[in-house]
C-alpha cells in the first residue's frame, strides 16, 4: 500500500480533462479573471486520451479504486464519451464524473453506453435569478435539471448534486433544494464555501457552516447523522428520519477532515496535486514525452505521494490570508 507521511493511501483520483468551462461561476471562474482574453491551455499543453488512460492505469496499480473526471467543465471536451470507454476497460475500477449539467441532456447516453457509473452534477441553487447570478452566464435552471433527467433515464445512478453555499448568495435556496431533491431521490450534497485558488475574493464570514446547514433543514425534515460509506469519504452523511433520502454536507473549512484525505488530483497538462489547496504540482507529462516507462511514472508516482503532507485545512483559520494557489477550475475541485 503507498502511504504518505501522515500514512494516508492513495484511493482516489480526479482527473480534469480541460481547464475551460462555459460557465463563470462566482466562486470558482469570476468573469473578471476568467475573461474573453483568458489564456486557456493550447490543445498540445493538454494530455491526449492516451495519456491519461496510461497516467490511470499505474494510477490504479499503486491502490486508487475511483476515478471521478472534472474540468473545468469535462463535457467540452470533445469526444469524451471515448476517454471513458478507455478508462472502464481498466478492472474494479469506479468510473465517475461530475459537470454542471449543461451538456448531459446531448452527452448522457453516449457516457452510460461508454462505461461511465454515475454523475455528480453542480447547481447552487433553484431561485431562477440566484442560479443566473451564480452561474455568471445567464444559464437557467430548467436546462441544467433537463441534464439530471436525462443521466437518469439513461441509468447514471444515482444522481448526486451539489452545492456550494455562499452568505449573502445562496443561503435561502437551503429549504427549498433539500425539499425538491428529497422528492426527486437525488443525493444533495452542500459544500461549505471554500479559499479555493486566489481569485475568488473568498471570506471566513462568508462560509455558510454545515452545522447551520444541517440545522435548517432539520428544523422541518427531521436528519439523523449516518455512517460513512467508505473510510475517507469527504461528506458527512445525514439520512432523513421518514426514510425518504438522505443529504451530504462537506465541512472542509468549519470541520476540516486533512487526516483521512486520500485523494490526488491530475491536471489537465499533467500536473499532479496532491491537496485542493497546492500551489505546485508534479508534471507527468514532461516525463511521458520525453519517453519515460511506465517503471519510471510509477517511481515518480511513488516518490511524489509519501512525500505528501498536505494538510491545508487544518492548519486555515480566521486569520488566513488566501495565497496564491492553483485554481479549483484547473484541478476540478
Amino acid at each position: 500500500m503507498l502511504l504518505d507521511t501522515l500514512y494516508r493511501p492513495l484511493r482516489d483520483l480526479r482527473i480534469s480533462v480541460t481547464d475551460r468551462c462555459n460557465f463563470r461561476c462566482v466562486y470558482c471562474m469570476p468573469k473578471e479573471i476568467f475573461g474573453a482574453d483568458y489564456q486557456f491551455l493550447a490543445r498540445a499543453e493538454v494530455l491526449s486520451f492516451e495519456e491519461i488512460t496510461r497516467l490511470a492505469r499505474l494510477f490504479v496499480a499503486h491502490g486508487v479504486q475511483k476515478i471521478r473526471l472534472t474540468g473545468g467543465e469535462p463535457l467540452v471536451r470533445r469526444d469524451l464519451h471515448k476517454l471513458v470507454a478507455m478508462l472502464a476497460e481498466i478492472p474494479d475500477l469506479d468510473l465517475t464524473l461530475t459537470t454542471n449539467g449543461a451538456l448531459l441532456p446531448q452527452q448522457a447516453q453516449a457516457l452510460k453506453d461508454a462505461g461511465l457509473k454515475r454523475v455528480t452534477v453542480s447547481l447552487d441553487s433553484l431561485d431562477e435569478a440566484v442560479f443566473r447570478a451564480m452561474n455568471d452566464v445567464d444559464f437557467p435552471v430548467s436546462k441544467v435539471l433537463e441534464g439530471m433527467e436525462a443521466a437518469e433515464h439513461a441509468g447514471l445512478w444515482p444522481i448526486k448534486v451539489n452545492a456550494v453555499v455562499k452568505r449573502g448568495t445562496n443561503e435561502a435556496s437551503i429549504l427549498p433544494m433539500a425539499r425538491f431533491f428529497r422528492e426527486k431521490g437525488y443525493i444533495l450534497r452542500f459544500i461549505e464555501y471554500m479559499d479555493v485558488g486566489h481569485t475568488n475574493g473568498w471570506r471566513m464570514d462568508e462560509v455558510v457552516s454545515a452545522k447551520e446547514i444541517v440545522e435548517t433543514i432539520n428544523a422541518e425534515l427531521p436528519l439523523e447523522s449516518a455512517d460513512p460509506n467508505y473510510v475517507g469519504e469527504v461528506a458527512e452523511r445525514w439520512r432523513y428520519r421518514d426514510g425518504s433520502g438522505e443529504i451530504g454536507v462537506i465541512a472542509s473549512v468549519t470541520q476540516p477532515f486533512c487526516g483521512a484525505c486520500n485523494r490526488a488530483r491530475l491536471s489537465a497538462e499533467g500536473k499532479l496535486y496532491t491537496c485542493l489547496f497546492a500551489v505546485t504540482g508534479f508534471d507527468f507529462r514532461q516525463l511521458i514525452r520525453v519517453g519515460a516507462s511506465d517503471a519510471d511514472l510509477s517511481a515518480a508516482l511513488a516518490k511524489v505521494w509519501r512525500a505528501r503532507d498536505d494538510r491545508y485545512s487544518e492548519l486555515r483559520s480566521e486569520a488566513t490570508v488566501p495565497l496564491p494557489k492553483v485554481e479549483m477550475s484547473h484541478i476540478g475541485g
